[in-house]
């Protein structure tokens, strides 16, 4: 019978489980590291594929007016003047005098006061705040900080052979843009009638400040992001579809197994919303170190492809193919993070429970995500049983994820599955040998029954489609 025990530094544990199990490494780390980069090991990798697939399969291939491009990383430096990134895609950036750390000086404000105290700040303001609440450096200490100045988050780099300021290109800052400027392409290679979106799964590259909370904040992250196109003018219609996906968005962290009481909607005040978007929501998790955004949904308005139509000349109207109506479409953007998504989910699926009077960590993964469906463990390391269990093996791993473990102890086999998250055990003994079965072990329960070889496949098969 398992007992919960309260959960402490459930972070700290996070990071240690992450690379002791090959989750997650540090960025460069044979080399003292790069902060706030970070590399996926195997089990990671699987994981976060897993959310990526579930992803593409509920908001573009489950649905008929959604398509999937992918754009290009580098693209026309033009492309971020009309969107406003080099003139106003910027943090507050202030310095230490006595230890010269750089910080945000928002982000000490928010962790101190709240993000309501920060909301709407010129850069004066956000100075005069610090030193009113005596904020201290997160390093050092002191009090003693530089005026608060504006720093664009853009990374910087040159196309060609010679560095100068007529080859300056940018890493994309975010993917949405990318689909903007394919608009057009999309619409006279797909003949899709509006309303539909575009999606696509793609890495993007902020120069952060201060990055921290392990994976929640980084420099070089990834994007899932969709932009839904509609007819503008109809404020009801307008309203109608955003509500629709904000129970879509919400649903979908549901379905990756995180608690809903961990998750809640914020509304962005009226100061707080960024050049484009008339009115943003964001889903938010409860993180160890407090609420924080998982992923927003903005409506974006005519903003974009109306930039874009005046700085490249083109016209990016649609055309409908009914009416003969041409208008530049009103649009709506959820815009999830794949990083604090993987991080959310290890985050909600730690726990720590006595089994059998045993301490034991286990990762209470979704079955549909989780990075081993199923581990295949000859009790002994006798051929009669590595060969029964070899085969099952082979036959199981053409359907699921399949890991195959015979070193050590069973009950040390359990503890080993039941810390990467891997929801079912399958054990061949010796009374394999004689009634064609094997016991299947529930990884939360920790229950076990016996089951027909050949009805493992239906028999799994039905435990991961079962809610």
């Amino acid at each position: 019978m398992a007992e919960n025990k309260p959960k402490n530094d459930v972070m700290e544990k996070i990071v240690s489980l992450a690379k002791r199990r090959g989750f997650v490494f540090p960025g460069s780390e044979i080399y003292g590291g790069l902060a706030g980069t970070f590399d996926y090991g195997p089990l990671g990798v699987v994981l976060k594929e897993n959310v990526e697939r579930l992803w593409l399969q509920m908001f573009r291939d489950d649905r008929d007016d959604m398509y999937g491009i992918d754009s290009a990383i580098l693209m026309n430096p033009k492309i971020w003047e009309a969107s406003g990134h080099v003139g106003s895609f910027s943090d507050p950036l202030m310095d230490c005098k006595k230890c010269k750390e750089r910080v945000r000086g928002d982000k000490l404000i928010e962790e101190k006061l709240g993000i309501e105290a920060v909301v709407g700040k010129s850069l004066q303001e956000i100075g005069e705040i610090i030193k009113k609440n005596k904020i201290t450096c997160p390093k050092c200490g002191s009090g003693d900080f530089t005026e608060a100045r504006s720093f664009n988050l853009m990374f910087k780099t040159h196309q060609g052979v010679i560095e100068n300021a007529t080859d300056l290109i940018y890493l994309r800052p975010e993917t949405a843009q990318g689909i903007f400027i394919n608009f057009k392409n999309v619409v006279q290679t797909s003949r899709k009638r509006i309303p539909f979106g575009i999606a696509q799964i793609g890495k993007s590259f902020r120069n952060e400040i201060t990055p921290g909370n392990f994976t929640y904040r980084t420099r070089e992250f990834e994007q899932m992001e969709i932009e839904y196109f509609m007819e503008p003018g109809d404020k009801e219609m307008v309203k109608k579809t955003f509500d629709e996906w904000k129970k879509e968005v919400f649903d979908w962290f549901l379905g990756l197994g995180i608690k809903k009481e961990n998750l809640r909607f914020r509304e962005h005040d009226q100061k707080e919303l960024s050049h484009y978007s008339s009115m943003t929501v964001d889903v938010e998790y409860k993180f160890p170190f407090g609420w924080g955004e998982l992923m927003g949904l903005a409506d974006r308005g005519q903003f974009d492809l109306t930039q874009h139509e005046t700085f490249s000349k083109e016209n990016l109207k649609y055309l409908d193919p009914m009416t003969n109506k041409q208008y530049l479409p009103h649009v709506i953007e959820p815009s999830f993070g794949v990083e604090r998504t993987i991080l959310t989910v290890l985050l909600d699926a730690y726990d720590e429970d006595k089994v059998n009077n045993e301490d034991r960590v286990v990762m209470r993964f979704s079955p549909k995500i989780a990075p081993v469906t199923v581990a295949i463990l000859p009790l002994m390391k006798k051929p009669e049983l590595t060969k029964v269990a070899e085969k099952i093996y082979k036959d199981l791993r053409k359907k699921f994820k399949v890991e195959y473990d015979d070193s050590g102890a069973i009950g040390k086999r359990y503890r080993r599955q039941d810390e990467i998250g891997t929801p079912f055990a399958i054990t061949v003994d010796y009374d394999t040998l004689e009634d064609k079965a094997v016991t299947l072990r529930d990884r939360d329960s920790t229950k076990q029954k016996r089951v027909k070889i050949e009805e493992l496949e239906e028999k799994i098969e039905k435990l991961l489609t079962t809610p």
